[in-house]
């Protein structure tokens, strides 16, 4: 059921994405060519671009790669971020490669941290709804889907409130290995939101249990807490088909402190059974006490290492998820 392809997050120091022009950042990163060339490869029905990379691009250079793209087999999705970039940006990208939908996140909170917010968590709140709003108005107007994302920033309940305000062409992007920093497992998650579904990330994460919480350390797609399968048979309830990408986790940990009272500051109530689930399923296959969990962009690796790394983590998602049947 899935037109699975990947997106560019699990690859940033290959494609020159990640330490935004700092002491670590890839000089040599291979871009949106690069990008292509992986998608490939590895055989991708679906291709989640960049807008940064599309923005720099004349009409004639769009209109050529929306044709090579269709000649490749791969539907476009166009990934944009709503707290930093216009979103008449990513509408014009959409119409020029002829994709249909726009996936966004909605903050950059991570590890589940509002606390870190503080008293501005419900101003951030309220101006990411006004911006949601007009960005749905005009998406519509344009005839696309808005998918957003679970970005470890909002529960699955708050994310559909988002989407019944601002209108019947806003869904999700629902990231399997988000659901972990908000403290939901991952079937409760999908069970609620799945009719509101438009658009997968695959992303897995193996779990190093701290005093605080848990740390969330990337690994290839399959091999770590998040049932796939599983995950399929919900969605398959309620779609026929689904576009979806590979996005192995980023290359810094995710320590979520939900054993701390502070980070549930700004959190609706939660069950003590569905954090029981959450942290049940969060011990799959998890890291040992006693392991190193630090990444190679952790451990100051050299380029190279951090180009293998990722290059044969995305490779396995791939042979993983085609293992079970959820890429083909």
């Amino acid at each position: 059921m899935f037109r699975t392809g990947l997106n560019p997050y699990g690859l940033t120091y290959y494609l020159g994405l990640q330490g935004s022009g700092g002491p670590r950042a890839n000089p040599d990163g291979r871009g949106l060519e690069g990008f292509i060339g992986i998608a490939e490869e590895l055989g991708a029905r679906s291709i989640e671009l960049h807008n940064a990379w599309l923005t720099a691009l004349s009409d004639g250079e769009l209109q050529a790669l929306r044709e090579r793209l269709a000649g490749l087999g791969m539907q476009p999705i166009i990934s944009y971020g709503l707290p930093w970039e216009p979103h008449a940006d990513a509408i014009r990208s959409a119409r020029a490669l002829g994709a249909s939908l726009i996936r966004t996140p909605l903050t950059a909170v991570l590890c589940g941290d509002r606390a870190a917010k503080g008293a501005q968590w419900p101003v951030l709140v309220a101006s990411t709804r006004a911006k949601l709003n007009e960005f749905a108005r005009d998406a519509a107007a344009a005839g696309l889907t808005v998918a957003i994302e679970n970005h470890q920033d909002f529960g699955s309940s708050e994310l559909l409130a988002f989407c019944e305000e601002a209108g019947p062409n806003v869904g999700l992007c629902f990231d399997t290995g988000n659901t972990f920093p908000v403290a939901e497992a991952p079937l409760d998650f999908a069970r609620r939101v799945a009719p509101r579904v438009r658009h997968v990330h695959f992303k897995d994460y193996r779990a190093h249990w701290s005093d605080e919480g848990y740390r969330l350390v990337r690994c290839a797609i399959g091999d770590g807490a998040v049932p796939f399968s599983e995950l399929a048979a919900v969605l398959a309830e309620h779609h026929r088909t689904l576009t979806a990408s590979l996005e192995p986790g980023a290359l810094e940990a995710r320590h979520v402190r939900l054993f701390t009272p502070d980070w549930w500051t700004g959190y609706p109530p939660a069950t003590a059974p569905e954090l029981a689930r959450c942290l049940q399923a969060a011990r799959r296959n998890r890291l040992a006490d006693d392991a190193d969990w630090r990444t190679p962009w952790e451990l100051q690796a050299d380029g190279q290492t951090l180009i293998r790394y990722e290059l044969e983590m995305i490779r396995r998602s791939a042979s993983n998820m085609k293992a079970i049947g959820l890429m083909k």
